[in-house]
This record gives C-alpha cells, sequence and structure tokens, in this order.
C-alpha cells in the first residue's frame, strides 16, 4: 500500500485509549495554516466536539517533524482517542457514531 493511503498503527492490544478529562473521547486534528480542507474539517469537528463534550485539540503538521513524516500528504487528520479516524474530509454523522461508543 502506498505511504499515502496506509493508515497508522491501531493502539497496542490492552493499551488505554488516550481519552480527554473525565473519560471524554479526545479528538485531534492535525492541519496546516492555509488549508482549505483542514478549515473545513475543523468546523465540522469543532461543532461535533461541543454537542458531544469531546475534548478537542488541534496539531500544526507543519511545526512538528513526527507529524509530517506520519501523515505528510493526507492532511488533514482526525485522530480519535489518539488512532487514526479519517483524513481529507471528515463525515459529521460517522465522527459522532465514533464519539457515541
Amino acid at each position: 500500500m502506498t505511504p499515502l493511503l496506509r493508515r497508522t498503527k491501531k493502539e497496542a492490544k490492552g493499551a488505554a485509549p488516550e481519552r480527554g478529562p473525565a473519560g471524554a473521547h479526545r479528538v485531534t486534528l492535525i492541519a496546516k495554516p492555509g488549508c482549505h480542507l483542514c478549515d473545513d474539517a475543523r468546523a465540522v469537528v469543532e461543532k461535533v466536539c461541543a454537542e458531544t463534550g469531546a475534548a478537542f485539540e488541534e496539531k500544526d503538521i507543519t511545526a512538528d517533524e513526527a507529524l509530517r513524516d506520519a501523515y505528510g500528504e493526507q492532511i488533514p487528520v482526525v485522530l480519535v482517542d489518539g488512532a487514526q479516524h479519517t483524513f481529507w474530509r471528515v463525515d459529521e454523522a460517522r465522527l459522532r457514531r465514533e464519539l457515541a461508543r
């Protein structure tokens, strides 16, 4: 599989998920400045997180070499509890279903 379409490794079996405060899900948006897809993804993620109580954080791929190596051409990338959920486009209904688990 090409690096562009690869998924990152899932959490190690038995490892605790990276949850936010009080056990809420943690959603991480990996983006970069000036990216219109990132702007679209941010709007969806912020809306869903606000409505579900999930913790939200954003990381700038241009400021982190490890993120750039891992996700390079996939941005925006959305992680839920540290595991890759999606990239490029964020499906609001799919993100809601994931956060309802």
